[in-house]
């Protein structure tokens, strides 16, 4: 099966990073310096049936990301 990028154009750019706080180690977020110790993010499923319909992401320092999941027809 041929992939739908193959034969686009593509744009030089330069790939985005996670900003980088000069007082933590590196691959450390800027909320793991407010976070508590062993704090860890909480992940909470919802479902509808037998399926994942979203996924919501709390992390140490409060901050909520909702994750939709998106399922082809008839599955």
């Amino acid at each position: 099966m041929k992939s739908f990028l193959q034969g686009k154009r593509t744009m030089d750019l330069v790939p985005l990073r996670a900003p980088v706080s000069a007082n933590l180690p590196a691959g450390m977020g800027a909320c793991a310096a407010i976070a508590p110790a062993g704090a860890s993010p909480q992940i909470d499923v919802v479902k509808q049936g037998d399926k994942i319909i979203r996924l919501v992401v709390t992390c140490t320092c409060g901050e909520r990301t909702e994750i939709e999941c998106l399922y082809p027809p008839g599955q």
